[in-house]
């Protein structure tokens, strides 16, 4: 970070967790009447599992035939094959050829371009295309829209140079077709313009959307609050992670004079990250104060060593710290050995030129410098073997030589890194096509991600009023200084801060990592100035905060937000009002009734994977399906649930819960799967058995029947009916029906049929009467 602390005075200075950062949520609830819902959170790259059951085997994706292709994507034939409306033309000058499509507002309004592409297999889909825009704020956008989840992204601009830029947007697809669209709306002016639109698989991602706290331990020491966008009082830490922010930055100085940035705030601050969920950044400067290109002193403690005995306290130091933070708990995502090292660091013994000619070492150090670097490399791989190791450099805008020139020394002499790290204030290092071209050709040389560990924007060119620092002059203070296209407002800040991490996203190679913003906490306070030597020093960096003068969260802190995802969302059908699944009602010792159990997948992205079911007592399982792939709208059976043998032959309601437990087989980055189980009831009843009440009459007269007696155990009723005609006698029983036929005008009666058991001695009963009958004749 470069500090100009005073007008007409010297500028004196001021992990990432990677690819691993996505994270899913697993939620389970009620959505209205008869539905319990698993909502399964899946982002970028949704493989499929390669399990596959038959049940579900119609439910999975099919890939097209023939890779998509985008009608005249370079805009060579004019407008064919793109809806447009007015305001759209072609003009020459584009990127790749003499054409590209442009958009300008000659009134209030919109314009737009677009063009639906299909035969897409599910998952995410990019568009890229080189872009320019300017004109009015945040007007004109790229997307992706129909798709099943949508993608937007706002073209930066480009005012500044008139620089092409590379721009990708995700969205997923889950209907087999999507719509790229180039859209500008808003007031008068406003323009956009693109050519070599591409289509591929995949996503571009802000992995990393990290904050620089390292102030915030001394602000709060001398009084700093902090509130939520609507006024509610937080801690900084907590409102910056609720924002979505997933890695914080420490910086780590060796015996400051105010005490602050040493072991004990460091580790404390990173103890609050880690709990609120983010990753720690360790950034040491191996320094008493702020280190930047125009200042990288020496410890005063270190001060008079030979390089073999500074390179010892480099490896030391970080050592101790580092031991101390995982000790606490905390595992450092990334450390960052020197900050802001292109004129070396421990000067002058690891000096990249001579800095100073009048001092006792002349010229360049590089081997001293390689062997600080590695010492304190050899540090961090001994105590956090998993964490990342950063090279830090800035000054984008004394073009990309400055940069190769010096990795190309680090990497000749094997110090030891795995990421890139730049420094990047647009007021300052050039312009957007600048950093996103530093990003791809560092990357592509050096085989490594590129992270931005600081940028910040102002939200106003006015000094905090209410601060007694507020005589200390902004570092950004004139509006000549601003980007152009991006006011000092709350808004412009925002948009700012969006377009260097769209950029960096967006850079060719897929290599830029993300953005952390620099000090988002630093408001002013009395006794928190910049010098860490002097409390009356002043806040010169309290109009780049991302939280306004009140300390009320700004809109900037919408940067922080993830990427969209897309999700898998299984619904539990059948259910009735009160969320549970009915069995229907049975009598003691019938056949139980079996109830399937199925999901219906209601979200944009296929489920893959296992599920496993379980029921309460009282019921069983059958048919379970443990392995499934559901496709969004599709429905799978998973089993059948119906009560078991002792309920059955027992009176009385009964009632459990069924547990599906879903867990993910996809591989795919940014898929993940919680293991959280879904309880849906289930409710069957078991009745006593429903017999028919004896009849009553005057006993008929006629011929008396005859028959042959019936046989079987069991228990009836015996009823008896008046009137000529002929009757019967039978039992029913868990054993047999048997039946007495009569014939004649003398009926001898009906033993009607009953469910359930049947008693024998009824049987023998009916029976017996039956043989008297024919005596009597």
């Amino acid at each position: 970070m470069q500090h100009n602390h005073n007008s007409g005075r010297r500028r004196e200075a001021r992990g990432p967790q990677t690819r691993a950062l996505r994270v899913g949520t697993l939620r389970a609830s009620a959505l209205g009447a008869g539905v319990a819902i698993l909502a399964l959170v899946v982002g970028s790259g949704a493989g499929l599992g390669p399990s596959l059951s038959a049940s579900a085997a119609a439910a999975a994706p099919t890939p097209p035939a023939t890779a998509p292709t985008i009608t005249n994507a370079g805009f060579e034939s004019g407008l064919d094959g793109w809806t447009t409306t007015a305001g759209v033309t072609i003009e020459s000058s584009g990127y790749a050829s003499n054409s590209r499509l442009s958009q300008w507002l000659a009134s209030d309004g919109s314009a737009a371009a677009t063009q639906r592409v299909s035969g897409l297999s599910e998952g995410w889909w990019t568009v890229r295309a080189h872009v320019k825009a300017g004109g009015a704020l945040a007007a004109s956008a790229l997307s992706l829209t129909g798709c099943g989840v949508d993608g937007e992204t706002v073209l930066p601009s480009t005012e500044t140079d008139d620089a092409w830029l590379e721009l990708a947007v995700s969205g997923y697809v889950s209907g087999g077709e999507c719509t790229i669209g180039l859209t500008t709306t808003g007031a008068a002016g406003a323009w956009a313009s693109i050519d070599a639109v591409t289509l591929e698989q995949g996503t571009v991602d802000r992995d990393i959307r990290g904050a620089d706290l390292s102030g915030v331990n001394k602000n709060e020491a001398f009084g700093a609050e902090y509130r939520t966008a609507d006024g509610t009082p937080g801690d900084p830490v907590e409102i910056i992670a609720d924002a979505g922010a997933n890695l914080v930055r420490l910086k780590v100085w060796v015996n400051p004079a105010d005490g602050y940035n040493m072991i004990p705030q460091v580790v404390d601050t990173a103890v609050r990250a880690d709990a609120a969920g983010m990753g720690v950044l360790v950034d040491f400067h191996y320094s008493d104060r702020w280190t930047d290109p125009g200042a990288q002193g020496m410890p005063a403690a270190w001060v008079g060593l030979d390089a073999a005995a500074v390179a010892d306290k480099v490896y030391e130091h970080t050592h101790e710290v580092l031991t101390a933070i995982v000790a606490a708990g905390v595992i450092p995502a990334s450390v960052q050995v020197g900050n802001e090292i292109n004129p070396g660091m421990l000067w002058p013994l690891g000096q990249t030129w001579d800095v100073d000619p009048t001092d006792t070492v002349s010229g360049a150090q590089w081997d001293n410098l390689a062997a600080f670097l590695t010492a304190g490399a050899n540090a961090v791989r001994d105590v956090t073997p998993t964490a990342e190791i950063i090279l830090h450099l800035t000054n984008i805008n004394n073009g990309i030589g400055g940069l190769t020139w010096w990795y190309d020394e680090a990497t000749a002499r094997n110090v030891p890194f795995d990421v890139i790290g730049l420094s990047y204030y647009g007021y300052w290092h050039g312009s957007l096509a600048d950093l996103q071209n530093a990003v791809s050709t560092l990357s592509d040389r050096y085989d490594r991600d590129v992270l931005v560990v600081e940028t910040s924007y102002p939200f106003t060119l006015e000094d905090d009023a209410t601060a007694p620092s507020s005589a200390w002059e902004n570092v950004v203070r004139d509006p000549a200084m601003l980007v152009t296209g991006y006011p000092a407002t709350p808004e412009g800040q925002a948009a700012n801060v969006r377009a260097v991490q769209d950029v960096v996203a967006s850079a060719a190679g897929g290599r830029g990592l993300g953005v952390v913003y620099w000090e988002p906490a630093w408001t002013s306070v009395e006794g928190n100035g910049w010098d860490p030597a002097d409390p009356a020093s002043g806040n010169a960096w309290e109009n780049q905060a991302l939280f306004d003068f009140e300390g009320v969260a700004l809109p900037g802190m919408s940067t922080f937000a993830p990427d969209s995802t897309a999700s898998a969302t299984l619904a539990v059908t059948g259910a009735d009002a009160d969320g549970a699944l009915v069995l229907g009602e049975i009598e003691v010792n019938a056949p139980s009734v079996a109830t399937p159990l199925t999901v219906t997948n209601t979200g944009t992205a296929t489920f893959s994977g296992t599920v496993a079911v379980t029921v309460g007592a009282g019921f069983r399982l059958r048919d379970v399906v443990s392995s499934v792939v559901i496709a969004p709208g599709a429905t799978a059976r998973v089993g059948t649930v119906s009560l078991d043998e002792t309920s059955a032959a027992t009176v009385g309601a009964y009632r459990a819960s069924v547990t599906i437990t879903p867990s993910s087989t996809s591989t795919a980055a940014r898929v993940t799967t919680d293991t959280s189980a879904l309880h849906v009831p289930v409710a069957g009843t078991v009745r006593a058995v429903v017999v028919d009440a004896p009849g009553d009459g005057t006993p008929g007269s006629g011929t008396p029947g005859t028959g042959a007696p019936g046989t079987g155990t069991g228990t009836g009723a015996v009823g008896s009916g008046a009137g000529a005609g002929s009757g019967s006698v039978s039992t029913a029983g868990s054993a047999g029906i048997s039946a007495l036929p009569t014939t004649g005008t003398d009926s001898a009666g009906v033993l009607l049929a009953g469910l359930g058991l049947l008693v024998a001695g009824l049987v023998a009963a009916v029976i017996t009467r039956s043989r008297r009958v024919r005596r009597s004749n």
